[in-house]
């Protein structure tokens, strides 16, 4: 690691760049808590999902690209927003009537409507709290109701009082006309009946650390900005959150560039630095439109993980986060690809190679050494022109084609055949559609079968021969052959290196089924 430290000054993989940013904002010394603070912060009206594991995934890749450079010590919080008050009944929940007259209370005051736990708010929690555990993410839990209750934020909040017109006059020229008459940092919550307020704020006593504010039904209500009897809006509470725990980077979506900015003017307010942040961009679908939970027009960790390892899901993250990126099931098999093909560099990398390399990032430093002859790509197309889910079938023909190959001796690629059969069954089985060779085709695909007669099972000498018989058959784009390859013999537009591929599938294999799909259109 010490020998690496150098160069990571200079890398420009995007962590390094952003541990970079702290060091410069800190001067290079440790802050008087001692140590820098991560934060990701969680909204737990819904379950954990695939947006919630890219933020944690990124800020972590962050936080040991600053290990790396710096020997200052550093913790990450996972914060829950569970002292918002919720605002409608999630589509997700059973007992879902149960809810309705609790809307609007702190969502740790609300019944479980699971039967799980005391709240919904705490169930919602435990989720998030499993949720990271099963990545093995390394995070203290903090729940806002419980600082706001027990009195931790209590003296940021009394300075958010002291400091109220300078903090009013940044965020009411944002606010539309109507909402700035009744707007205030502060919303109480009502003594009778337990539920967030949107409420004017008529008076204010510094010296008792009390509000006056008015009702819907008229009444003035003087209460503690303290001890959980009101909680700030959200762009006020970001910014009081990041002064009272002394965060010292926070990521978030390109959607809350403005958020950041107003929350960073307030905690100056409150007298201390803002963090240094990261603006990544959002995902979208197959369409090119804004993935919504609401809409479920995205890809879910659950659905991701079921097609292939957690490890290119981080991959996938990892790659350009300001880029914005289609997330749909297509990507999977690339995104494995891709990641797989990172691993296997790594160990005959130069050090400063392997710091630019995206395992280093998604294995904390420490990529495991994987033997991997097949691509996931090639396991697919294996996987469908045997057309079989039985993991024995395509074992038979990896243990062929790679000597000594075994699921015990290489368990990547033993995830990898689980994964492979499942994406082919869902998705690639209910659209195979093989095309009729033409007759310039037919003749193509006779010369390419008696060529490859006699060829030993080596994927070089058998891609030559293959590229050679296009020549012959006049393809002036050779892709034109080789998508003609895949869509008579794979029954699909696209596919693997037929070198490689023939050569684990078999040559004799491979004329078997060249002669099998000749005799059909006789």
């Amino acid at each position: 690691m010490e020998d690496m430290r150098p160069l990571a000054q200079t890398t420009m993989a995007w962590p390094f760049e952003e541990a970079r940013k702290i060091i410069h904002s800190l001067e290079g010394k440790a802050p008087s808590k001692g140590f820098v603070l991560f934060e990701t912060g969680y909204g737990p009206s819904g379950l954990p999902h695939i947006g919630t594991f890219g933020e944690v995934v990124r800020t972590t890749m962050v936080r040991q690209a600053f290990a790396l450079l710096s020997d200052i010590p550093t913790k990450l919080y996972a914060i829950s927003d569970d002292m918002d008050g919720l605002r409608k009944i999630p589509d997700n929940v059973p007992n879902g009537e149960m809810i309705r007259e609790h809307l609007g209370k702190p969502l740790t005051r609300i019944p479980d409507p699971f039967g799980t736990h005391e709240s919904f708010g705490h169930h919602n929690n435990a989720r998030l709290r499993a949720f990271l555990d099963t990545f093995k993410f390394d995070y203290e839990f903090i729940s806002s109701s419980e600082c706001y209750n027990s009195g931790k934020f209590d003296p940021m909040l009394l300075s958010v009082l002291a400091h109220y017109e300078e903090i009013i006059n940044v965020i009411l020229p944002t606010l539309r006309e109507e909402r700035r008459a009744t707007y205030s940092p502060f919303l109480p919550i009502c003594a009778e009946t337990g539920r967030v307020l949107q409420a004017p704020v008529v008076e204010r006593d510094e010296k008792m650390g009390t509000i006056v504010y008015q009702r819907d039904d008229g009444k003035l209500i003087e209460t503690p900005v303290t001890g959980g009897h009101c909680k700030l809006q959200w762009k006020v509470d970001w910014g009081m959150r990041w002064a009272a725990f002394g965060v010292d980077y926070e990521m978030s979506g390109k959607d809350l560039i403005d958020s950041v900015r107003l929350s960073s003017q307030v905690c100056k307010i409150l007298g201390y630095r803002p963090p240094e942040g990261f603006n990544y961009e959002l995902f979208l679908d197959a369409d090119g439109t804004k993935i919504s939970k609401s809409k479920g027009n995205g890809l879910t960790i659950e659905e991701w993980l079921q097609y292939a390892p957690e490890e290119s899901l981080a991959y996938f993250m990892y790659q350009s986060p300001r880029k914005a990126k289609r997330l749909y099931f297509d990507v999977i098999p690339r995104a494995v690809d891709e990641y797989l093909n990172f691993l296997e560099k790594f160990p005959e990398q130069t050090l400063e190679q392997k710091l630019n390399n995206p395992a280093w990032h998604v294995h904390e430093g420490k990529p495991p050494r994987e033997e991997l002859p097949l691509s996931f790509a090639i396991l697919l197309n294996l996987a469908s022109v045997t057309n079989t889910e039985d993991k024995a079938v395509l074992w038979g023909f990896i243990s062929r084609y790679a000597r000594g190959a075994n699921p015990e001796a290489m368990p990547m690629v033993d995830r990898l055949v689980e994964y492979a059969i499942a994406y082919y069954r869902d998705f690639v089985k209910p659209h195979k559609h093989y095309r009729v060779p033409t007759e310039e085709e037919r003749k193509a695909l006779e010369d390419l079968a008696q060529s490859l007669k006699g060829l030993a099972q080596d994927p070089e000498a058998i891609q030559t021969e293959v590229f050679e018989v296009g020549k012959r058959h006049h393809y002036t784009n050779l892709r034109d052959w080789f998508k003609a390859l895949y869509q008579i013999l794979l029954g699909q537009d696209e596919g693997p290196r037929m070198g490689s591929f023939i050569a684990l599938y078999g040559v004799e294999e491979t004329t078997k089924l060249i002669s099998e799909v000749l005799k059909k259109e006789k």
